[in-house]
């Protein structure tokens, strides 16, 4: 590996910017933090441009893992200091391994999807932990795809790819205009429920045997006025305390495990 021991060094620099949304997409790149989830990158086919190890920060478990992923990424390794590595990693990562990945191009209108398909559609989110958490229930539940709307972070920030485990690099998830999922979801002659405070229909009510589009929005805003109407089913969850809502990731998982409950009977 070549050494790095500089926080000056243009390589890190560059590195370092891409924690930012406008340098990821500014250079089309973005970072890969822990064994795990470049793991999950290298198999879902992701390019990785290069790799950044720091010695000092990983078990010796660890630095093996690492030099098994040698052969099969085709960036350079570069072994940094660690006070390097700290400037590059996010949050508290004991694994000694970031990963610069180029971007793929992730478009809606190739997404594939089964006989009876089953999307989510998350709009307007701001924290990417709660993009990340959505995908991660979606890819365990068996959903086909999750499709961010206005959403006001992007799909590879890297708390969205911690908090997923790194599924957001594996598992179908695509950004779009709140126009342009409504759009493909016409398309597909896919049914739409929209969860809602407010909802008529108890979500347990709903067959989504056949499959449809579950639609949620942030805990602050809701959806926005695009998803009402007569083409729009809103459905509820039961509150039965003091708290009006739940967060977006709990009230995605329940509807998702319905769907699968559903499924599986």
């Amino acid at each position: 590996m070549k050494p790095i021991t500089s926080v000056q060094n243009p390589r890190i620099k560059a590195a370092v910017r891409l924690r930012d949304g406008r340098h990821r997409a500014k250079q089309g790149r973005f970072l890969i933090d822990g064994l795990r989830e470049i793991h999950r990158a290298v198999e879902a086919d992701v390019d990785l441009c290069e790799v950044y190890v720091c010695p000092a920060r990983c078990t010796r478990r660890q630095q093996m893992e690492i030099a098994g992923l040698v052969g099969d990424v085709d960036g350079p390794f570069f072994e940094v200091a660690p006070e390097v590595f700290d400037k590059l990693a996010f949050g508290d990562r004991a694994e000694g391994i970031v990963a610069v990945a180029e971007r793929p191009d992730w478009r809606l209108e190739d997404c594939a999807l089964s006989a009876a398909p089953l999307v989510a559609v998350i709009e307007g989110i701001e924290k990417p932990g709660n993009i990340g958490a959505v995908v991660r229930s979606a890819d365990a539940a068996g959903l086909d795809a999750v499709i961010l709307a206005d959403c006001r972070t992007d799909l590879v920030n890297p708390n969205a790819i911690r908090a997923s485990l790194g599924t957001v690099l594996s598992f179908p998830a695509f950004e779009a205009t709140t126009e342009e999922a409504l759009a493909w979801l016409g398309q597909n002659k896919l049914p739409i429920y929209a969860a809602r405070v407010d909802g008529a229909v108890p979500y347990d009510e709903v067959d989504f045997r056949p499959g449809g589009a579950i639609v949620l929005g942030s805990e602050a805003g809701g959806l926005s006025a695009a998803w009402s109407g007569a083409a729009v089913t809103p459905i509820r969850l039961p509150m039965l305390g003091r708290a009006d809502s739940l967060n977006i990731s709990a009230t995605a998982a329940v509807l998702f495990y319905e769907t699968l409950r559903q499924r599986s009977v």
